[in-house]
């Protein structure tokens, strides 16, 4: 039996837990529906308030939410954009969307749940007052306000402490927000435009969470000391091991862990509100008894516990049935939304009732249609189901057929709109805290479960079975009509000679669709030929456009190129199309504007043929490639067997010597190609975790120092240095136009062998010379660099260009 009825991708303001990337309703083994019934008698919240992804304590949040069954929300006021990627090539907005989907994964182990401020992570900060002139303070303090209001903590948990032993601006500003905001969601004059749909909460009091970083001194009397070790039966694990399966979804970060067994102690210092003797909740009513009528509530929780059949769970149907009924005439909304999801979901559970919304298709266009299926079973008997008129026969599948219209993309919402350096543009005040769209394609389900009518939703899924990992599911995507992916990030001319533009459009819709494309370019820059006529009549068509880019006679140094769409019914801006896919996160799909950076640099060329060994992901070779350098990526076997002698330089990846452990093998080779006449340029690694004892040919120690200021002045101290004066003469001016940072990781202590031709100091430092190091060994040149040019090439920065090659060129025999 098929019905009809219209879905569409309603508005619901929700503010619930959001998990990583919901599958199906997943029943429950009967361990979990004793740990839900502890939860559903407990009414105690708890936030965790950081900066970035993986500042969160997982055991903590664990031991929260599962052995004293809190409500426990962390909220990261950033995403981790500005962040490095030990997993790919992702960086920025792309690298934000990797490490919310590894936040919402992490949750979905620990039971916690997920919230975002609108604030970026830009890179490193070294002072709050920078961070705040960066994201604006008031605007992230009233973000964190919305949370606290929203989410009502009972008791606040920051990460970091409000001082510079926190070691970063973002980590302190976290704090610094976290006391102001303990105070400002407490009063109505602060934010009041909040106030119509939220209202004042005054938590009972905020904690530093101290950690091995910042002790430092033995417990005093103003510590309170908690044992988190538990080991929980019902789960079969400790706090210490499902946090280590949390934090291990940090694979962006390479921050797999351990599992911990045993005592594990945490300290809690007070930083606002009362101060606890004996524990976190001391003075806070947990049970139901903090509700009005909530007594009787509480007794039915606990008998209905205490009855509970873990063979027979369907035998609890009737009395959460009941529950339900109770809790539906409590007074406080903010409970009584939160419980009975609860209960609800415990009826599910109980019966072994499950229920999917899927469609046949991964994609669909704005303005398309499309047939979902609803799959129903209930799996224990005795309990009595039905969808509408039809009633479900035990431990047998039932479907239903809606039609579904797309009515808008499924952008995440944080970058729908333009954005500056600090903060994202989010339009609206319900998506704040949010951690994904709540927006998206969704089904109402009402089912009648023993003659009582419960509704719920679920989101609307692609599912597909893959040879090796079996059942996939993803989200559904919404794209535009057509998109239109440009083949280079950034095209960088040296003169004045044009170069050629390669577009990818791909129409996206079922039906037939036109436009017409029209290259928007800066003042005094052409394109052969500016627009482009498309024609689709096929879904998942493409149509590869080649465009020749003229530079302007005088062009700034930098500028970008854009494409507007011009269909039938109005013009609007083109957007790209791409996708992320990591095994341990669900696909990501989003659409940044079709652009292109627009760079003009005048270089010369030592060097031409490039072997570049990649380490943990960055763009650098087609960064390369795109001023006419030939890059060959090269592999162990290549590094060991092959004949390195025909490529004038070898370039190695960030990090390769952290996170390749064949380096070690490798090693022996390359300072023979540096030895017989060779160039070898090493990107910047960090000090922990290298694969060998020298990285060099020389003794040299790497630091932790940095430079985050990306305007920081220059200071050239060996100006007769030959990576500053050939094939380019590099000057002041090419150090114009850097992004995010100058230099991470700089070189400490180094043998004399090493020239270091650079100063660097972020303002009111003291200047470091451990950007660049250049020694001569045997008839070759070694380069080590700290600067960041794998954020700054891709960007199309010239002057980074124009140094670049210069670190390239080959040696003077």
């Amino acid at each position: 039996m098929n019905t009809k009825r219209a879905v569409s991708f309603a508005f619901l303001f929700l503010f619930i837990a959001a998990a990583a990337f919901p599958q199906a309703a997943q029943p429950q083994h009967p361990g979990k529906i004793k740990q839900a019934f502890k939860k559903l008698n407990t009414l105690g919240s708890v936030l965790y308030l950081a900066a970035h992804p993986d500042d969160e304590n997982t055991r903590l949040i664990a031991w929260l939410a599962k052995e004293k069954h809190f409500r426990t929300g962390y909220l990261s006021l950033t995403r981790g954009d500005g962040g490095q990627n030990l997993i790919g090539t992702e960086q920025a907005e792309e690298l934000g969307l990797v490490r919310t989907n590894e936040l919402l994964a992490a949750r979905k182990v620990d039971g916690g749940e997920q919230f975002f401020s609108s604030a970026i992570d830009f890179g490193f900060s070294k002072t709050p007052e920078e961070t705040f002139e960066i994201w604006n303070r008031e605007k992230i303090l009233a973000d964190a306000v919305w949370v606290i209001r929203k989410f009502k903590p009972d008791v606040i948990i920051t990460r970091f402490p409000p001082d510079q032993r926190a070691g970063h601006g973002h980590h302190q500003a976290s704090a610094l927000l976290a006391i102001e905001a303990f105070e400002a969601a407490a009063d109505p004059s602060r934010f009041p435009e909040q106030l119509s749909v939220v209202t004042p909460w005054q938590p009972k009091r905020l904690l530093w969470n101290t950690s091995s970083f910042f002790q430092g001194s033995p417990p005093t009397s103003s510590h309170l000391l908690a044992n988190i070790g538990d080991y929980n039966p019902l789960l079969g694990e400790s706090y210490g091991e499902i946090a280590a399966e949390s934090r291990s979804n940090h694979k962006s970060q390479g921050f797999g862990a351990a599992r911990q067994r045993g005592d594990i102690v945490e300290r809690f210092e007070v930083l606002a509100g009362d101060a606890p003797k004996n524990n976190l909740f001391e003075g806070i009513e947990t049970s139901w008894e903090r509700i009005s009528g909530g007594e009787r509530i509480g007794r039915l929780v606990a008998e209905i516990d205490r009855q509970f059949d873990m063979e027979h769970p369907e035998k609890s149907i009737n009395g959460l049935l009941e529950l339900l009924a109770l809790v539906g005439e409590v007074e406080n909304d903010y409970w009584k939304d939160l419980k009975t999801a609860e209960i609800k979901n415990l009826i599910l559970a109980c019966g072994g009732i499950w229920f999917e919304s899927y469609a046949p298709v991964s994609q669909l266009a704005v303005g398309e249609q499309t047939t979902v299926s609803t799959a129903y079973i209930v799996r224990r008997p005795d309990v009595t189901v039905a969808v509408g008129d039809h009633l479900l026969a035990f431990n047998e599948l039932y479907e239903q057929s809606e039609s579904l219209m797309a009515t808008g993309t499924t952008q995440p919402y944080w970058l729908r709109q333009a954005h500056g350096l600090g903060r994202f543009t989010v339009a609206h005040q319900e998506d704040i805290g949010r951690p994904l769209n709540n927006d998206g394609p969704k089904t109402p389900v009402t089912l009648s479960i023993n003659g009582k009518t419960l509704t719920f939703e679920r989101p609307v899924v692609y599912k597909y079975t893959h040879p090796v990992r079996g059942e996939v599911y993803e989200p559904l995507v919404v794209t535009p009509r057509i998109t239109a992916n440009i083949g280079q990030r950034a095209l960088v001319f040296n003169g004045t000679q044009p170069k050629a533009l390669e577009v990818r459009f791909a129409g996206h819709t079922q039906d037939n669709v036109s436009a017409v494309a029209r290259l928007q370019l800066p003042s005094g820059w052409r394109a052969e030929p500016n627009e482009i006529p498309l024609q689709f009549s096929t879904k998942a068509t493409e149509v590869v456009s080649r465009i020749t880019i003229y530079p302007a006679e005088d062009p700034s140094l930098t500028d970008s190129l854009g494409i507007m769409l011009e269909y039938p019914d109005g013009a609007e801006m083109a957007s790209a199309i791409q996708t992320i896919s990591y095994d341990h996160i669900p696909k990501i799909t989003w659409f940044p504007p079709a652009k292109a950076r627009l760079s003009k640099i005048e270089t010369g060329f030592s060097a031409k043929h490039i072997g570049y060994l990649p380490g943990a992901g960055d763009l650098i070779p087609a960064a390369l490639q795109e001023i006419g350098l030939q890059v060959t990526l090269l592999s162990e076997q290549d590094v060991l067997s092959g004949d390195l002698s025909p490529y004038d330089a070898i370039v190695t990846g960030v990090r390769l010597y952290n996170v390749d452990p064949r380096v070690r093998y490798m090693q022996q080779q390359l300072m023979e190609y540096v030895k017989g006449g060779g160039t070898l340029v090493v990107q910047y690694n960090v000090s922990r975790g290298l694969q060998v004892d020298g990285i060099g040919p020389y003794p040299f120690e790497l630091s932790r120092t940095r430079v985050t200021d990306e305007t920081a002045p220059v200071t050239v101290q060996l100006p007769e240095s030959r990576v500053l004066n050939y094939p380019n003469k590099i000057t002041q001016a090419d150090f114009d136009g850097w992004v995010q940072e100058r230099g991470l990781y700089f070189v400490g202590e180094a043998s004399k062998q090493y020239n270091r031709p650079l100063r660097i100091a972020d303002p009111g430092e003291s200047p470091s010379d451990g950007s660049l190091l250049v020694a001569r060994y045997g008839k070759g040149n070694f380069v080590y660099t700290s600067l960041a040019f794998f954020r700054q090439l891709p960007a199309g920065v010239p002057g980074a260009y124009r140094l670049f090659v210069n670190l390239l060129a080959k040696p003077i025999d």
